[in-house]
């Protein structure tokens, strides 16, 4: 069968970008005329005040990036060259590399398909095999949360702190509280593509004066209180520039419209989709409210075709009714729409291929590789590796809130067409 085709959008219809207001140039336009093009000024005192409140800290730090916030996360923690490090598994390597940087090693723990993040059943059993381990680096997939109360109930029985890794889910709650807030110290982000922006830029959370007066030090290149340039520990150059903080405190007021518009996003495709073999990315709506950053897919197992994919080269078959990842992104970007694949799990990358990798049955590695080859399935017959098969079959819809209603509808389209 030939497969409907379409005109092509004239507009890229991107994943996510940035949605400007005209405040954000305001306040640039003020650090400027003011002079205050450094680390220091007032946006970055707002920054600071605006995500404290948002999220309900005491305290929020301004620094260069996500990664950074992260970084002086992990260093607060007190990780230790060859400490074992609990870590979310589905995620960007921004949520694990900061955990390297200190020496430490990330011991991987699988995908729960409930969330699509941190599985608590899975990190008890890492408990099992690890009880030494004192740090849990946990993330919040597509700005929906995980089962926070569960995890930080298992951290606590085992003596561990939690470092939350909110970059994508500012503004989500769980049970009425703002991810973010709930471990030791936790990070936002506002990158170019996060629900709101600074073109780049984050915050370290916590409600402990010591650590937001300590990680302040640490981003300034650990200055001493002296006449001099004086150095007494390693410092870094992290600190958030208050042009950058213009742009985000421009944001601020427009987080909830931004999470408002990704919301209807998601529904709209949600009932765009009915009738096809998928589902959306998992919502607990009983006890969180998502910021809903990005709308993602799954395609029901009996309905993938056939699809390798190599380190990074992939192929697939074409098949009638069915389809896959691979196939509706590549078709998406035939028409000028930008989709993508799932976070591929850091287990499967090659940087982190040696590191331990737990699942809800215990130490993953011989199960991942008899998955690969067609096995390795529990007693509920879905594959013990999580992380794995919702990457196999996942991708991440386009979710810019300046698409159009018309716009998504072809979109959605676009999407049906592949299962002709």
């Amino acid at each position: 069968m030939i497969k409907k085709t379409f005109t092509p959008f004239k507009n890229k219809i991107w994943l996510s970008s940035p949605t400007m207001h005209g405040e954000e140039l305001k306040y640039m336009t003020e650090a400027y005329e003011t002079n205050w093009m450094s680390t220091v000024g007032a946006n970055i005192n707002e920054v600071e005040r605006l995500t404290a409140e948002k999220v309900g800290c005491k305290y929020a730090v301004a620094l260069s990036c996500g990664t950074a916030a992260l970084h002086l996360a992990i260093k607060l923690a007190g990780v230790k060259p060859g400490d074992k490090v609990f870590c979310s598994d589905m995620t960007f390597d921004a949520t694990v590399n900061p955990v390297v940087y200190e020496g430490g090693i990330p011991v991987f723990i699988d995908t729960e398909y409930d969330t699509w993040n941190m599985d608590p059943v899975a990190l008890e059993k890492a408990f099992e095999i690890y009880p030494e381990v004192k740090v849990v680096v946990v993330a919040h997939l597509y700005g929906t949360p995980g089962k926070i109360d569960e995890i930080q109930s298992i951290c606590d029985r085992h003596g561990a702190i939690i470092v939350e890794d909110a970059a994508e889910s500012l503004g989500a709650t769980y049970k009425g509280k703002m991810t973010g807030s709930f471990g030791r110290v936790g990070v936002c982000s506002f990158n170019g593509n996060k629900i709101i922006t600074g073109s780049s830029g984050g915050c370290l959370l916590t409600d402990d004066k010591e650590a937001a007066d300590k990680v302040r030090k640490w981003s300034t290149q650990s200055r001493e209180n002296a006449p001099w340039y004086q150095h007494e520990e390693l410092g870094y150059n992290y600190r958030m520039s208050n042009v950058i903080a213009g742009v985000v405190r421009g944001q601020f007021p427009y987080l909830e419209e931004h999470i408002a518009q990704k919301k209807e996003i998601y529904e709209r495709y949600r009932e765009g989709f009915k009738g096809l073999p998928v589902q959306m990315n998992p919502m607990d709506l009983e006890n969180s409210v998502p910021n809903y950053w990005l709308s993602c897919m799954i395609i029901h197992p009996e309905s993938m075709c056939k699809q390798v994919r190599g380190e990074q080269e992939t192929l697939y078959t074409a098949e009638s009714g069915k389809s896959c990842p691979t196939e509706i992104l590549e078709t998406l970007a035939k028409y000028n729409a930008e989709g993508r694949p799932i976070w591929k799990p850091m287990h499967m990358q090659p940087i982190y291929r040696m590191n331990p990798f737990v699942t809800r049955e215990g130490d993953g590695r011989a199960k991942t590789n008899a998955y690969i080859s067609g096995g390795a399935v529990g007693k509920d017959g879905k594959p013990l590796d999580v992380g794995m098969d919702i990457f196999q079959r996942g991708l991440c819809l386009p979710s810019d809130n300046k698409m159009t209603v018309e716009e998504q509808d072809r979109v959605i389209e676009i999407v049906k067409s592949c299962y002709e």
